[in-house]
């Protein structure tokens, strides 16, 4: 639990520090993905993520949407992805789709994850051939959000971010 609210706070701040003269450096622009990285601490860290091309119900405001795949070389995290849909999640599943492949991410706080390496392995399987992912979470006041990724380019900043930490 402690890595999971690491992370919310790493990426919390990834998202939120555009002004902080530490911010993160893109390593690579690939269509719809982007690989960066940034040097903390605690080491380099990369990752590459990307942002929805289409977020449903626009009624609801909330902050933007990302899908990480981070690398932290000193902490011997790999391939950890994380999903932000710009709100609190309710305290429930967020679920991702692709094709007839579903998998299941716990929430906490802003942030979803899976549950262990297996899993995130699956799931890069499944972002590497996959053509687009849609994630649906709950709002704390029970709304669902579904949120629309291109997994276009998601190969190259992949392989660009895992470089770039090896």
């Amino acid at each position: 639990m402690i890595k999971k609210l690491i992370t919310i706070l790493f990426l919390t701040y990834l998202v939120a520090s555009s002004a902080i003269a530490n911010t993160p450096k893109s390593s690579g622009k690939y269509k719809n993905w982007e690989s960066f990285t940034l040097m903390t601490d605690k080491g380099k860290v990369c990752f590459a993520q990307t942002k929805p091309v289409k977020r449903a119900p626009a009624a609801i405001k909330r902050k933007d949407s990302r899908i990480f795949v981070t690398f932290r070389p000193s902490e011997n995290i790999k391939d950890e992805i994380s999903i932000t849909s710009g709100h609190a999640y309710k305290n429930s599943t967020v679920s991702a789709k692709s094709g007839k492949s579903n998998f299941s991410f716990f929430s906490q706080g802003d942030f979803a994850w899976l549950l262990d390496e297996n899993e995130e392995k699956k799931f890069i399987k499944l972002m590497k051939r996959a053509t687009d992912l849609m994630i649906k979470g709950k709002t704390k006041d029970g709304a669902e959000t579904t949120d629309h990724y291109s997994m276009m380019g998601f190969t190259k900043a992949y392989n660009t971010a895992k470089k770039v930490c090896s």
